[in-house]
């Protein structure tokens, strides 16, 4: 006797519809990659403003915090899609705080990549060598990447250079980093002085040096400089430098002219045609080299220089020597000018006898005077 079979006639239709629903998921998966795909690889939003969009993260904040400001920045489309492929991609744990410059359309496949990168947006501000402290306000209060206010720092406090800034950090903060700088390479620099440097504090030093950075923009010239102001500190010469009357005059903002006869005769704390040795603070912020100079000014004889019309000076150890070097550099001055050539004076005085009656040379880069020692300006 023959046993009955049950569901025999039941596995085609199951197969068929086995593989009906194998194919209906592939399908849809196949589907669903290509939307994946396509919105991981597809353009992003465009920029609202320019070619790019800057967006700031956080440090410490999470993946669906950075998705929500990325939203709102119109980054990306989809705050799901962009935790969804962060997830996904292990991005999620490699996003780095800072400041980024997506561009427009991006893809969130490279706004990822990005973020996992690190290549933010640097900013920088520098303190030129030899700038004052107003002026190294000036420029911090010009960036429009930082916020608040700052007093004026001590002139000299600051160290010259280029430096790291946020967006959104404060100019306190900035100047905070250009004092500890000061601080810091000062010490080390004082540590390095020698036997020939007539300074006897790091504060002198400072001193002397940001007379030194005023009065030559040669970089090569500077121990030389150091020198001639060194040599007359020690012979108990006044040092009698145009830039420490403009600083008396403006306190370290630019003339913008000529100093005038009667601005070399007025005495004020700085103005060292009038004071014997060394003013009693900096005229601006000295630089490394300047620095340097000072601490290790070479053995010369020299007591003058004057322009020597190549943007560089004439050095002279005396006085008769220094007539001569104004001489020529008169008559170059002259010969630009289209003028003919005027007889030398017997008596010259420096910067002074350079410049058109009742006026001095600019104050950038402005020569010491000539006067021998004990001689008043005429």
């Amino acid at each position: 006797m023959r046993l009955p079979r049950f569901g025999g006639g039941d596995r085609k239709p199951f197969a068929i519809a086995l593989l009906a629903a194998t194919a209906t998921f592939s399908v849809f998966l196949i589907g669903l990659l290509a939307v994946v795909w396509s919105v991981f690889y597809a353009p992003g939003p465009s920029a609202r403003t320019g070619d790019a969009t800057i967006v700031t993260l956080p440090s410490g904040a999470g993946v669906s915090a950075i998705a929500q400001q990325l939203k709102q920045a119109g980054v990306i489309r989809s705050t799901d899609m962009f935790k969804a492929a962060a997830t996904l991609t292990g991005a999620d744990r490699k996003l780095r705080a800072g400041e980024y410059e997506v561009p427009s359309r991006a893809s969130l496949r490279s706004v990822l990549s990005l973020l996992v990168s690190g290549r933010v947006v640097r900013h920088y501000v520098t303190l030129p060598e030899g700038w004052s402290s107003a002026q190294a306000v000036d420029i911090l209060m010009r960036n429009p990447l930082l916020i608040g206010e700052v007093e004026t720092p001590p002139e000299g406090s600051l160290w010259p250079d280029t430096y790291e800034i946020s967006r959104g950090e404060t100019r306190a903060s900035v100047v905070r980093r250009m004092r500890l700088a000061h601080d810091q390479n000062l010490a080390e620099l004082w540590a390095q002085r020698g036997p020939n440097s007539v300074v006897s504090t790091p504060e002198e030093a400072v001193i002397l040096a940001s007379i030194v950075e005023k009065e030559t923009g040669v970089a090569a010239e500077r121990p030389r400089v150091a020198a001639v102001f060194s040599n007359r500190l020690r012979i108990g010469m006044r040092l009698e430098s145009d830039p420490t009357i403009v600083y008396g005059i403006t306190q370290g903002r630019p003339l913008g002219r000529g100093l005038r006869r009667s601005e070399i005769d007025a005495p004020t704390r700085w103005n060292t045609y009038q004071i014997d040795g060394l003013p009693p603070t900096p005229i601006a912020n000295p630089g490394g080299e300047a620095i340097k100079a000072v601490l290790n000014p070479p053995v010369t004889q020299d007591l003058f220089f004057v322009a020597d019309g190549t943007g560089g000076h004439a050095f002279a150890p005396t006085y008769e020597q220094h007539l001569e070097n104004v001489a020529r550099w008169r008559a170059i001055e002259r010969r630009r000018a289209g003028l003919p050539p005027e007889p030398v004076p017997e008596v010259a005085t420096g910067d002074a006898a350079l410049a058109p009656t009742g006026e001095m040379a600019p104050d950038a880069g402005a020569e010491v005077t000539i006067l021998p020692p004990g001689q008043t300006p005429r």
